[in-house]
């Protein structure tokens, strides 16, 4: 029976690996692990995503922690070879973009051990950014590379990694396969429980399409103070322009920041700053929002999967099809663009587009190719 090992480590990933564990169980006939690097710091809210998502509990948990990019990867690196010399899985899988992907890589790679790549071929074509670099060196060492979109299968042939057709798949023979994208598989599986579980919205005193949901965890916005008094700014103008509130969810990093520069002020009446909070929790508030706001690649996504306009608190987008349907826009942290583009979708909506990322079986067609 082949043995998987899932190396996962912050929220997106942990909505990833459930689409796959339950794919993995459906179609029997391996034994699937789940390595936590401990790189999402929160660790309370960790148990939620698990408890939440039905993940199996990690055999492994390295509690990394955060840390610069460099201590935290080298770190994760020395604890995954560790566990894959311990394990001897016949494959690992990574999920995106973070550092716990590209130390899986490393570690995997110098190990001889193969590699599945979920989300593989995706490119914002910034490499200042740490998830490019990461996605990039990931793609190259990969045998199995799993893309959500027809972009990503074009990104990875001007590469030159191209699908070999041959067995097994090796990081010189590269099975490339276009499946989907897997946080459409959870989100499709989710949906229905939110109503059941997720109190949030009647608790909070919140009302369908009454409020604007934004998200701040990158850190070329949270760490500086210039940006983030920006974004601040910014949103608190999209709420006075249009008399809806901005509820943000405050990520451990954005909290940090904000209590290091206290002159940030935020009008509670403009802004309600809120927990951090679960996956059914999130899945109510982006199906409840007006738009969504947010430097995050998968609300992004979330944000299309629920039929709301989004705007891009960034340069540039991984997901470049969202900005070519008109689905979401890049505004950066620049007033001006920002309120343009909220105005732009509080009178146009977003505009109707086919699917863009599969039909919510992206991950039976991975364990397909994985068993």
């Amino acid at each position: 029976m082949k043995r998987l090992l899932s190396i996962v480590g912050a929220r997106p990933q942990f909505v990833k690996v459930a689409a796959v564990d339950r794919a993995l169980n459906r179609h029997g006939g391996t034994i699937h692990e789940v390595l936590h690097t401990g790189q999402h710091y929160d660790d309370a809210m960790s148990r939620v995503f698990f408890h939440e998502l039905s993940i199996p509990a990690a055999k492994t948990h390295l509690g990394i922690g955060s840390g610069s990019h460099g201590a935290q990867t080298a770190r994760m690196i020395e604890g995954i070879e560790q566990a894959l010399i311990a394990q001897r899985p016949d494959a690992v899988v990574l999920y995106g973009d973070t550092n716990s992907t590209l130390a899986g890589a490393i570690a995997a790679a110098k190990l001889g051990v193969p590699i599945a790549h979920v989300e593989a071929g995706l490119r914002s074509f910034n490499k200042s950014m740490p998830e490019e670099v990461n996605r990039v060196l990931c793609d190259h060492c990969s045998a199995w590379l799993f893309c959500p979109t027809e972009a990503a299968v074009s990104n990875l042939r001007a590469e030159g990694i191209i699908d070999r057709a041959v067995a097994p798949a090796s990081s010189d023979h590269p099975c490339v396969s276009l499946v989907g994208d897997v946080m459409l598989d959870s989100s499709l599986h989710f949906a229905g429980l939110v109503k059941e579980r997720s109190h949030l919205i009647r608790e909070s005193g919140l009302k369908e399409n009454g409020f604007f949901l934004a998200t701040i965890h990158r850190d070329f916005n949270a760490d500086s103070p210039e940006r983030l008094n920006a974004l601040l700014n910014a949103l608190t103008a999209c709420a006075e322009s249009h008399g809806l509130p901005v509820v943000l969810p405050l990520h451990p990093r954005t909290r940090q920041r904000l209590g290091i520069n206290g002159a940030m002020s935020i009008d509670p009446k403009r802004i309600r700053l809120i927990e951090p909070v679960g996956y059914l929790d999130m899945i109510a508030l982006e199906m409840n929002a007006r738009l969504i706001l947010t430097d995050s690649g998968g609300v992004q996504k979330e944000a299309f999967f629920h039929g709301k306009p989004c705007v891009v608190l960034r340069r540039e987008t991984e997901w470049t099809e969202l900005i070519d349907h008109g689905q979401a826009t890049l505004a950066d942290a620049d007033h001006e663009r920002i309120l343009e583009a909220v105005g732009h979708f509080m009178r146009n909506g977003a505009p109707t587009c086919p699917p863009l990322y599969g039909d919510g079986h992206a991950a039976d067609r991975i364990a397909a190719l994985l068993t």
